[in-house]
Order: structure tokens, then sequence, then C-alpha cells
């Protein structure tokens, strides 16, 4: 066996060798891949082998898109027959919000180029003559979709990789993972040490075993997936011996199942509440091809279902039951990218579709690994999406929460109720007492809105309007007029002091550091290409000290990506204050008024003018007030030690009580920030785009000296960019607004997409956030856009509809 290696890939499922596969396409030959027994013989060996290409995330449809395309070119490629069945696939709708999921849907897979077609009941009868079209409204079909023989894919992937002199070890088990001082990763295993440079998990159900090694707790935890094959039926062997083609993958996302034809007969697999997680503390050590005892009456309701939709299959005796492990994670989508707190070490694991997504996740893997970065924004599938929280538990009593939500509607305000609260701001039960209705961000309760006095405290998802709506307009209006208190402990807070602080920061982010203590800038980390990574709201609190606001829900990303371009020499700290450290949000012309009436400071423009700081108190608490916020009206952050959150809070809601101080929420502050064109990180800021793309000039500052990304935007500006920042109006839709990966047409030519829209409650007006292309975005252009398969018209306009002179966040 080879001792050194430049990559190191645990696990031979089609994970880990479509990882092994594309490293070897990227020209390093020098990859081995270790496996414990034989490749398949983990999960992959019992995958049903279905391809959806459906999925309403961004990164994750247009890796499942690759995947796809990839697995039709190897054969040609590798002499090895897939077993790759283009018959398409079917997903019926019995509800009015299943066709608005499938209509956003399309929204996402049209701008990543996915054909998806909508079918009437009879067009779907047609299709599918087995089925009854009783209570359907309608259907979406992949033409491209279908399903493929996973133990033939990922013989061929191996063969793909060993012909570019990658290699592969069976047989082998890993014992012991150990990084040198120097960097390096040793990889003890019973056949001895592999030295490497980088090392790949991908190791399934195994991955939290894995992870051990290293010290990291992986937010992975298996859950057992039924599926049953049947004897073969008349009727299906007669559509074979006539020449018809076969049935496509059928859909019933309401009743919760799939099924395809296999050998002549059916194969159902539903997705019930109720199916265990498994394999918690990991397998053992010597299962190999592993399958669990079948429980058929757990899946009762889901066979009923299946007879009703198609009847033949309750003629059919059961040939076999497939009980086995499927990796998870907390929100059903695998993690992909680099570990946190190593360097060097790469997670490709929580497949929980992985026959679908092994291609496109070994494709970005190795691009990350080999360029520095992937080409696609894998926001959605980085690692670093989940914090400590993520406990062994935590994970068991999500996991099952998401496998038994595979096939539910995913509204865009959806929220989860497993394992929840966890995370709590000391003010929690003041905010719950006073209406709100909560949702979850790394972990955090925040709330989304405020249910007044009368109206129930319970959310209400959809894609239109919801009975929210007014609710949260009211917020905003009140935020608008009067005052408001938001809640914003889940905040991302770090503080980088020392001698080589200021210096150290400089080069990371793209905008000057503010130039004196007391004040603020924003700032934006950026990949070396030049799109944006981070962003950051720094406060200059002395000449060697600096504190950091960011995301909440990219704590984890955000202080992963600074510490690991720490230098090593002590002359810079990172510290993470984010759960030592509090933040109330007051914003509304009152602000001032209030705050005045608590507040030790001079609160007037003079005296703290905006984008500035000052450490003051607020009743008898220390606290530092930054003047920002997101919402574009006069408004202070009150950053606090969390253990004098209450009584700051307390003393605000009194003094507030004749100045119409009322609390308000995430959906009211997403309004108010789309009326001002405020971009998000994840949204209208990505890796996918230049910063320069993204309308960031004002804090991107190339004269300044050298910076991360700066040499790349410079190269990126050189060959031209693709896209431009607009704002849009949006008319023609009375129930629904865009929210998002809504394609952009003109002519009937695709020029863009909205990267987020909400009702803005100020200006009256339902807007949107977009991508152009750049000769096109120019204010009163005008466009066609889909809102929920309704054909809109979204007009440019002016940034910033909202009070464009930003004259009252300066009052």
């Amino acid at each position: 066996m080879k001792d050194q290696a430049r990559v190191l890939v645990i696990g031979g499922g089609v994970v880990g060798v479509s990882t092994l596969y594309h490293l070897a396409k990227k020209g390093w030959s020098d990859v081995v891949l270790i496996e414990r027994k034989e490749l398949t013989s983990g999960s992959t060996w019992h995958a049903a082998g279905l391809l959806p290409l459906f999925n309403m995330s961004y990164s994750v449809g247009q890796i499942h898109k690759y995947s796809v395309g990839l697995y039709g070119e190897l054969e040609a490629e590798t002499g090895q027959n897939v077993g790759l069945k283009r018959c398409s696939n079917i997903r019926l709708a019995t509800t009015r919000d299943r066709m608005d999921e499938y209509h956003q849907y399309a929204g996402v897979a049209r701008t990543i180029g996915v054909q998806v077609d909508f079918l009437s009941p009879t067009q779907v009868q047609e299709i599918w003559p087995f089925a009854v079209t009783d209570g359907l409204i309608g259907a979406i079909r992949h033409p491209e979709d279908g399903y493929i023989q996973p133990a033939d894919l990922t013989q061929a992937l191996a063969t793909g990789a060993r012909a570019l002199g990658a290699t592969i070890h069976r047989q082998t088990t890993v014992t012991a993972i150990r990084q040198k001082p120097g960097g390096e990763w040793v990889v003890t295993t019973d056949k001895g040490e592999i030295t490497c440079e980088h090392v790949v998990s991908a190791t399934g159900n195994f991955a939290r075993r894995t992870g051990a090694m290293v010290g990291l707790d992986i937010p992975v935890v298996p859950v057992e997936h039924q599926f049953i094959v049947t004897e073969p039926h008349a009727a299906i062997q007669e559509r074979k011996a006539q020449g018809l083609p076969e049935l496509g993958v059928l859909r019933e996302s309401d009743g919760s199942w799939y099924m395809r034809e296999e050998n002549g007969g059916l194969l159902l697999g539903p997705y019930e509440v109720g199916a265990p997680a498994c394999y918690v503390d990991g397998p053992d050590a010597d299962s190999e091809y592993e399958l669990f005892q079948e429980d058929v009456d757990r899946l009762a309701p889901h066979i009923e279902s299946a007879i009703h939709r198609v009847p033949i299959f309750g003629e059919l005796g059961i040939k076999e039951v497939y009980n086995g492990a499927i990796a998870y994670t907390p929100d059903g989508s695998p993690i992909i990218g680099p570990a946190w707190g190593k360097r060097n070490f790469w997670l490709n694991e929580g497949h929980s579709f992985g026959i679908t997504a092994a291609g496109g996740a070994g494709w970005q893997l190795a691009e990350w690994i080999v360029e520095g970065e992937p080409t696609i924004d894998m926001l959605g599938v980085d690692p670093r999406r989940f914090g400590d929280y993520a406990s062994e538990a935590y994970l068991k009593t999500k996991n099952e929460e998401a496998y038994a939500n595979v096939f539910t509607v995913h509204y865009p305000d959806e929220e989860r109720p497993a394992a929840r609260p966890l995370r709590t701001a000391p003010c929690y039960e003041r905010m719950r007492d006073l209406g709100a209705v909560f949702g979850q961000k790394f972990g955090w309760e925040r709330p989304n809105w405020f249910a007044p006095k009368g109206v129930p405290a319970e959310d209400h998802w959809s894609f239109r309007r919801s009975r929210w709506f007014e609710h949260v307009g009211d917020e905003c209006r009140n935020v608008a007029d009067n005052v408001g208190l938001l809640d914003m402990t889940a905040f991302a807070k770090a503080r980088v002091s020392g001698p080589g602080a200021a210096a150290w920061l400089d080069g990371l982010v793209a905008n000057k550091l503010p130039a004196r203590v007391g004040r603020i800038a924003l700032a934006h980390g950026l990949t070396t290409r030049g799109g944006v990574h981070s962003e950051f709201t720094i406060f200059r609190e002395a000449e060697d000290s600096f504190y950091l606001v960011s995301a909440g829900a990219l704590q984890r990303l955000d202080h992963d990506w600074l510490r690991k371009q720490l230098s090593g020499d002590g002359s810079v700290q990172l510290e993470n204050l984010t759960t030592s450290m509090g933040v109330l949000v007051v914003a509304g012309p009152n602000s001032r008024n209030l705050l005045e009436r608590v507040c030790g400071a001079d609160l007037s423009n003079a005296a703290f003018p905006w984008l500035t700081g000052q450490d003051t108190t607020v009743g008898l608490a220390p606290a530092r007030l930054l003047r920002v916020n997101f919402v574009g009206e006069l408004g202070w952050e009150i950053h606090h030690g969390i253990e004098f959150q209450n009584h700051i809070f307390d003393a605000l809601m009194e003094a507030g009580r004749d100045l119409d101080l009322q609390p308000f929420g995430i959906r009211a502050m997403d309004s108010l920030r789309i009326e001002k064109s405020y971009r998000m990180v994840g949204t209208e800021l990505s890796i996918e785009y230049a910063a320069l793309e993204s309308g960031l000039d004002r804090f991107v500052r190339p004269d300044k000296g050298d910076f991360v990304g700066r040499e790349g935007l410079l190269a990126w500006r050189e060959r031209g960019f693709a896209n431009a920042f607009a704002t849009l109006e949006v008319t023609g839709h009375n129930e629904a607004d865009p929210l998002g990966n809504n394609p952009i047409y003109l002519d009937g030519e695709l020029v863009g997409r909205a990267t987020g829209g909400n009702f803005g409650f100020r200006v009256g007006k339902s807007l949107a956030l977009a991508m152009l292309r750049p000769d096109l975005a120019v204010a009163g252009g005008a466009f066609a856009m889909d809102v929920l398969g309704t054909t809109c018209t979204a007009t440019v306009v002016p940034e910033s509809p909202y009070d464009p002179e930003n004259s009252r966040l300066r009052a």
C-alpha cells in the first residue's frame, strides 16, 4: 500500500468514489481511496437509485443537475454500463399549495437550466395509464429524470478514477487520524500509515465515528428507510412486450411515496412519520451489506395511498422489503466542504439522496480542494451551517423530522418544531408574552412576527401572502411612524485584537477599516476569485481592537474563515463573543427620544453621528450602542453583556410606553431591508457574483492596497461581468410577491433571476432584488417575471425605493 498521497479519501460508497474520480479529473492523480470492506457495501448497494432533479435549494439543484448529466456520459468514457434509465419523473399535486410549491421550484429549475413541464390530470393518465386521477389538480414532469443502478455507477466511477491514475485500497480499515505540526495528515490503517496533504471523509453511516478521530462532532445520524419490491404484473410485462416506454418514476407527494417499475413489477418507497434514527453510535465494525428487520405495518398508510392512486399495486404480492440506513442531517441536505477548525480536512457526508448528489458533490469538492473554492454557491450544503448546538440527541430528533418531511410542502416561511426551543436569548419569555411567533436560525429562537391581542400566536405558511401578512405590515408601519424593538441576539459576534490586528484585518476585507476609534465600517471578505464570502460590520473599539458582527446563521462559517487565516505568530487574537453578548435593536423616528430617557450618552447627531458607536449605559447596565441597522430608519443596535438583557429590555419597554414602542420580528425586518435594496449573503451576495456585480462599489476599495480577492476581482472585471444588481417593482399578482429564484425574461429570453423579494409596506409596492444582464439593469427597463405561474411585469427602479437619500437614517 502507498504510504504517501496528495489526497486520501475515506469511504468507498458512490460519494467517496465520485470525489476520487473528480480529483483525478482535475489532474491530481496522486490520490488514494480507502474502503474498509468492498465498494458500495455501506448504503450505496441498497439504494433505490432514483435521480430526482427536484430540489428547492439553488445549491443542491445545481449539484443534482450536474450528476444526471455526468451519469449519461460515463459509459462512453469508461466502457461501464451504469444502468441509467431516463424514464422521466412525475410529481403529482392534489392541493393549490402543492402546485404553488411546484411553480416556485420551476423558477429555480429554469434559472439553473433544468427542464420541467407542467401536466394536466389527463396528461398524467396518458403517460402513466395505471394511475387514477381522482383528486389531482396537476403535476410536473422532468423528462431527463429517472433512475440508475448504484453499484454499476460506483464501479464506473472507480474505473474512470483508476484510468486517470487514482488508487483504491479495499479491505483496509482506518484506525486513527492525526495532523502533524506542519499540517500534513497521517492516516493509520490496519495495513499501515499514509501521509497526505488532504483528507476527505465520505464515510456515510460511519461519519460521526470518523469525525471523532479528529475531534469533530459531525452533524450526521442515519435514519431507516424502507422500500417494497413486488412480484411482476402481467399488464406491466405486456407493455414491455409491446415495446412501450418504461413508466416514469411516479411521486405522490401528498401521500409521501415514490413508485417505479422494477423487473416487471413495481417498487414503492414511502417516507413515513416514525422512521427511527439508527447507527447513532455507528454501525458494528464488521457490518457489510447490512439491512434492518422490515416493519411493513409502519408503511400501511402509504401502501393504502399507493393502492388508491395505482390500483394494480394492490394486486401484487410482495417480493422483498429493503430496510436500510440513509445518512441524514437536520435539514435533509448533505454537508459538502471544509471541516471547521481543521485545515485540509474535508467532509462529503450526510447524503440522504446520495446517488443523485454524488456526481455533483464530488465535482464541487474537487474544485474546492484543487482551486481553493467551489464554482457554485455552496452555502446550502456547507458543513459549517450547523454549530456545536447540534448534539447527538438533537441530531436524532431533527434527522427523524427531516426524513418524515421529505415530501411535505416546503414553504418559504416554514419553521419545523422538533428540538425547539433550544437556544434562547434571555428576553425569549418576554417576547413570547408579547405575542411572538418564533422561528429558528443556527439553533437560536428569534421572533418572526407578533400576534396582536386576540389573534392566535400560530404560524401560517404559504407561498402567497399569509395570514400574518397584515400583522407584519403593522409592525413595519410602526417602525416607520414610531419606534420598534427587535431581538438580534443571534448575531455572530467576535473580537479581533492584538498588535497585528489592524494590518491582518485590512488584508482580509475589501473596504478600508474604520480609521478612528468609535467609527463603523461595512466590509466584505471576498473569495480569491472576487465573489463575496462574508459580510462584517466592523467597529473600531481601540487602536488595536475591532468588534465584528455578522449574520447569526453564518457564525461558524465566518469565524472559521477568519480563524484559518490567522498567522499563528500570536500578533492577532480572535475571540468568539456570540453567546456572551446580546443585541437589541431600536429603530424608528422615536428611537432617539426613547433612548435619551434611559441612556447615559448624548445621542444628538453632532455627538453621535451615523456609523459611529459608543460605550455607555442603558438603565443601570453597561452597553455599547452602534448607530446602524438593517431597516433604513433612525436607530441603534444595543450590544450588551447577555446577563443585562432583561434589565435593558424592561427599561426600554417602560420608557417607550407613550412612544408607541412595539416589538417587531424578522419578517418585518426583511420587508424593510428589501425597500432599502440591502443585500444579504447567500442571496444578493454570493461567491457566484463578483462583489462589483452585487453593487458593492462603495464598499470595495482596490486602491487601498492588497487584500484577499483583489487580484481575482480585478481580473473578473477585465473579463467582463455577466450580471448587475437591480431593484425591481413587480406588478400583476394580487396574492403573492417574489420570493427569490424567480426567472426574469425579455422577449422570452432568460436574462436574470430574482435573488429575494417581499412586499414593501412603507412604499406600498411588491419589490424584488435581482441580478440582470448588465446592459439591461437600467431604470425603467421592463421585463416579465414568473411569480407562482403568473407572468408579472418587473420594472427596474432606482436603488432604495424607500428614502433613497438616507435622510431618515441620518436624522
